[in-house]
């Protein structure tokens, strides 16, 4: 059922009224019942890219979190976005954190979630993808570890095994702040060694791409892209939500823990995005994450470094109309700038 795109923006500025978890749960669920917003897609051929040898039809990607257990992939690509990251999947099901684990900052256009890897598990979400048709747009996997394995790393080459035949992409994700010891695989050694296994785990020449936290010091930030650009990975997404409180926020809301989105994150995240531009010059592709509310913050990631861009957290204020709005708005920045594509604007503003 084709719902008019006003009715449906509508329906998602209501859902905001209600527990975020229930209203995330009856989003799923609409898509997944046929429900769709009528949407035109953005068709542009200036916003096609090529990236780690996959074709995207444009650069704006829809992040993990969203669609966690491979429930409606097709039908998010339908709203215009170039690329869907499903996920995260751990081997094991797991409930994730207790709740209440998600907190609304309404007036700074922000999320912090502490969610933890909910979801269904490999087996399921492996067969939902195995039954999906491929021919409808590139999707990807982002690969989590279970809270209670020792050993994280065989977690990921477990769920890329399974996975590979039956997604576009997979993503590294050693950068949620919700997992216990997580992040400590960003350091120098476990991450040279988290890679090096993952990727010797592949049959073929699925692109992986590594997805790493914002909240790094500069030290962090030279180790990681000399594993980058020495490991052999495919793309590195920057960056995953922050730990930090940035001023503003409201102080009841802001004592929560767990990772920050939304708005207050874009500074941070582009800042760091431009720093692994420089230290890699080009030599792994970047994806840029974090605060995407605009074409305008679109087309900033894009001119520091970034060859796909993707968002979430304003999906949940801005409603199901934001991808074909940013990509309309896209490429209006790109002419009036003389880029005749997505590709020649990357890094333009370094």
């Amino acid at each position: 059922m084709k719902l008019p795109l006003p009715l449906a923006t509508a329906g998602a500025k209501l859902l905001t009224t209600i527990d975020p978890e229930q209203a995330h749960r009856l989003t799923i669920r609409a898509l997944r019942t046929g429900f769709q917003p009528a949407v035109k897609p953005v068709t542009d051929k200036r916003l096609a890219i090529r990236v780690a040898g996959l074709n995207f039809p444009n650069p704006l990607g829809l992040a993990a979190g969203f669609d966690k257990n491979a429930e409606v992939a097709d039908e998010v690509l339908a709203l215009g976005f170039g690329f869907v990251e499903v996920g995260a999947v751990t081997p094991k099901p797991q409930p994730g954190n207790d709740r209440p684990r998600v907190f609304r900052l309404k007036d700074q256009n922000a999320v912090i979630n502490r969610y933890g890897f909910n979801n269904d598990g490999l087996a399921l979400i492996t067969q939902r993808l195995q039954d999906r048709d491929r021919s409808g747009g590139i999707v990807g996997i982002n690969l989590g570890a279970n809270k209670t394995t020792e050993d994280k790393a065989a977690d990921y080459v477990t769920g890329l095994q399974a996975l590979e035949p039956h997604v576009d992409f997979a993503t590294v994700n050693i950068s949620s702040p919700n997992t216990p010891g997580l992040r400590t695989l960003q350091g120098r050694a476990p991450l040279e060694d988290l890679l090096a296994r993952v990727l010797s785990a592949r049959t073929g020449t699925l692109p992986v791409f590594l997805k790493i936290a914002p909240d790094l010091t500069d030290e962090d930030k030279a180790d990681i892209a000399a594993v980058a650009k020495t490991s052999g990975i495919d793309g590195l997404i920057v960056s995953n939500t922050t730990i930090t409180r940035p001023d503003g926020l409201d102080p009841d809301l802001a004592k929560e823990a767990g990772g920050l989105s939304g708005e207050p994150l874009f500074e941070l995240s582009t800042a760091v995005l431009k720093d692994f531009a420089v230290a890699l010059g080009g030599a792994v592709p970047l994806i840029g994450v974090g605060g995407v509310s605009s074409a305008k913050d679109a087309y900033a990631k894009i001119l520091a470094g970034a060859s796909l861009v993707q968002l979430y957290t304003a999906m949940v204020y801005e409603g199901p109309g934001l991808p074909t709005q940013i990509l309309r708005g896209l490429v209006d920045y790109l002419q009036a700038d003389g880029f005749t594509s997505v590709e020649d604007a990357v890094g333009k503003g370094i």
